[in-house]
C-alpha cells in the first residue's frame, strides 16, 4: 500500500514539474524513483517521454535522444505488445536521424493496431524525408482514415506534399489547398497540431532579437550582427532560423567554412530544412569545394526529385568540373522537369553550348538551340548561337538564314551583324564582311571584336596597313585586355618596319596572354624572334 502511495505521490510531483515547464527536475523526480523501483516500467516510459521532450526542447543544448530510446527499450521488456512504446521508440529514431530504424518501429506499431492514426502519420513524416513521396502520401491517407478528426498534421503534410509538384500538375494545386482548408478545419481536435502551432507562435519572442540582427546587417554592422546571433544561439540552441541567418551573414563576410558549420547545424536540427541545403551548396561552391556541392546537391535531389534547378545547378558545377556525361543527363532531366517557358529555353541553350563545345556534337546542339527557339522564339541569343552551331557545321546557308532571322527581331543587333561578318568572310565574300562589321562599329562603338576582325581582313585580305592598324588600336583601347588585338597590332607595326614598336606590342600581347590564353604562346615567340633575324 505504501509503494502504491508513493508512486501515486510521485507521479503527481512529476506532472507538477512537467506543468511549469522544469523538465530538468521532472527527470530528476523519474531517476529517484527508479533508484527505489527499477523494475517499474512506466516511469522508464515516463523518463523516456521527459527526455524526448528536453532533446526537442529549443532552450536545450544537450543531445538526449540516446537516453530516451533507452529508457524506451527497457519498457518495452515488461510490455512487448505495447503498440505505443513501439511508436514512442520510432519517434526518437526518426529525431535521431535513423529513418529505416523508425520505419521498422512504426510498422511494428502499426501490425499491433493497423487503425493507430498516430503510427501512420509519423510513417507519413518518416517517408518524406526518404523523398519515398507516393508512400507519404498512402500514409497520410491512412491517419487521416483512422482518425478523421485529429488529422490536422496529416492534412497540412498533404498540402506540402502536393504543393511541391502543384507546379507540374494543376490537379495537385487545387488538392494541396484543399488540404490546407482540411488542416485548419480540424486543428481544434489535433492536441499534436495545437502544441507545433503553439511552438510556432511562441518563436514570436524572437522577433527583436532577429530585428535588432537586420538593422545591424542593413547598417552594415554584420560583425555586431554574428554577435547578436550567437548570443540567440546560446539561449535558444535548438531554434535552427538562427543557424540559417548565421551562415548568411559569415558567407556575406567571406567566411565560407564557418557559414557551412552553421547551414551543416540547421540541417542537422532540420533535416528537411531545403533553404540551408541551398545556401550549404552555395557557400561549398563559393569555397571552391564542388565535390561536396556535388554531393548536397544529390541529397537535394533524394528529397525533392522533380525540382529542375537542383538538376541545373548539379549539372553546371558537374560541367566545372570535367564530368561532361553527367551534366548533360541533369540538363536533360531539368529540360524534361520543364518549370516554364523561359526557364527551360535558357537550359536547353547551356545544353546546346555543351554538346557544341565540350562534346563537338553539333547535331545535338542545334536541336537543343531549336527547343530553346520554340520556347522563346524572341530571345535574340538563342539565333546567336544557333547560327554558330550552323557555321561549326559548315552549313553555311542555314547560318545565314537564322541571322538574317534574328535581324528581322532586332535589326540594330551589333552581335549578330558581327557574327554575319564572320560568315561572310569565311565564305570569302569580303565585301559583306565589311559592310557587316562597319554595322556592328555603328551600333556599338565599343565592340573591340568587330575591330579587330575589320582589322585583319585590312590587314591580311586587302593590304591596307594604315587602316588596319587604326582599327587594331580601337580594339586595344576598348579592351586593353584583347591579346589577339596587341598581337595583330604587332604585326601592323611591323610590317611599317618600326620593329622596336612591334616588339614591344609582341611583348604586350605575350603578358596579357598569360591571362587570357588566346593565342598559342609560341607564335607570339617566333613572330618577336623574326623581327631580328
Amino acid at each position: 500500500m505504501n509503494m502504491k502511495n508513493d508512486t501515486k505521490l510521485l507521479d503527481k510531483k512529476i506532472k507538477k514539474e512537467i506543468k511549469t515547464g522544469n523538465v530538468k527536475s521532472a527527470i530528476e523526480l523519474c531517476q529517484i524513483g527508479l533508484q527505489k523501483d527499477p523494475t517499474n516500467a512506466d516511469l522508464h516510459l515516463r523518463l523516456g517521454d521527459l527526455y524526448l521532450a528536453w532533446h526537442l526542447d529549443i532552450y536545450s543544448s544537450c543531445q538526449y535522444i540516446d537516453e530516451a530510446i533507452t529508457e524506451y527499450q527497457i519498457a518495452l521488456e515488461s510490455y512487448i505488445d505495447s503498440y505505443e512504446i513501439y511508436y514512442k521508440i520510432g519517434v526518437a529514431q526518426f529525431y535521431k536521424g535513423d529513418l529505416d530504424k523508425a520505419v521498422n518501429y512504426f510498422e511494428t506499431a502499426v501490425k499491433k493496431n493497423p487503425k493507430y492514426a498516430k503510427a501512420y502519420y509519423m510513417l507519413a513524416e518518416t517517408y518524406t524525408k526518404k523523398a519515398r513521396f507516393l508512400d507519404a502520401e498512402l500514409n497520410a491517407k491512412k491517419a487521416i482514415q483512422f482518425s478523421p478528426f485529429k488529422s490536422s498534421r496529416a492534412h497540412f503534410l498533404l498540402h506540402n506534399l502536393y504543393k511541391v509538384s502543384s507546379f507540374r500538375v494543376f490537379k495537385n494545386k487545387i488538392k494541396s489547398s484543399w488540404e490546407y482548408i482540411m488542416s485548419a478545419l480540424t486543428l481544434p481536435f489535433d492536441v499534436e497540431a495545437m502544441k507545433k502551432v503553439k511552438e510556432s507562435l511562441a518563436y514570436i519572442k524572437f522577433m527583436p532579437i532577429l530585428m535588432k540582427g537586420y538593422l545591424k546587417i542593413q547598417s552594415n554592422g554584420l560583425d555586431e550582427a554574428v554577435d547578436v546571433y550567437i548570443d540567440a544561439v546560446d539561449k535558444a540552441p535548438g531554434f535552427v532560423p538562427l543557424y540559417c541567418l548565421l551562415g548568411d551573414i559569415y558567407s556575406s563576410l567571406g567566411q565560407f567554412e564557418n557559414a557551412i558549420t552553421e547551414y551543416k547545424m540547421a540541417i542537422w536540427l532540420d533535416s528537411l530544412n531545403i533553404p540551408a541545403y541551398r545556401h550549404l551548396c552555395k557557400a561549398y561552391e563559393d569555397l571552391g569545394d564542388y565535390d561536396n556541392a556535388i554531393e548536397v546537391y544529390q541529397k537535394l535531389i533524394q528529397i525533392l526529385p522533380n525540382m529542375p534547378e537542383f538538376h541545373s545547378n548539379l549539372a553546371n558545377i558537374l560541367y566545372v568540373k570535367g564530368d561532361i556525361e553527367g551534366a548533360v543527363s541533369h540538363f536533360q532531366t531539368a529540360v524534361t522537369l520543364n518549370p516554364s517557358k523561359e526557364w527551360t529555353s535558357v537550359v536547353n541553350q547551356t545544353l546546346g553550348y555543351v554538346f557544341q563545345e565540350s562534346k563537338q556534337d553539333l547535331d545535338a546542339a542545334i536541336t537543343s538551340y531549336q527547343s530553346a527557339y520554340l520556347l522563346t522564339p524572341e530571345d535574340i541569343d538563342i539565333y546567336v548561337n544557333l547560327g554558330s552551331a550552323f557555321y561549326d557545321k559548315e552549313d553555311y546557308d542555314n547560318a545565314l538564314a537564322v541571322y538574317r532571322n534574328a535581324l528581322d527581331l532586332d535589326p540594330k543587333n551589333a552581335k549578330i551583324h558581327c557574327n554575319l561578318g564572320f560568315l561572310y568572310w569565311g565564305k570569302g565574300d569580303t565585301d559583306e564582311a565589311i559592310r557587316e562589321y562597319e554595322y556592328a562599329i555603328e551600333y556599338d562603338k565599343s565592340y573591340s571584336i568587330a575591330y579587330n576582325n575589320l582589322g585583319v581582313i585590312y590587314l591580311d585580305d586587302l593590304g591596307r596597313v594604315k587602316e588596319a592598324i587604326d582599327m587594331f588600336k580601337k580594339a586595344v583601347e576598348y579592351n586593353p585586355n584583347y591579346a589577339l588585338a596587341h598581337f595583330n597590332l604587332a604585326r601592323s607595326i611591323a610590317i611599317t618596319g618600326e620593329k622596336i614598336e612591334a616588339a614591344k606590342l609582341y611583348q604586350i600581347a605575350q603578358d596579357v596572354n598569360k591571362i587570357t590564353n588566346e593565342i598559342d604562346p609560341q607564335d607570339i615567340t617566333d613572330k618577336i624572334n623574326a623581327l631580328f633575324d
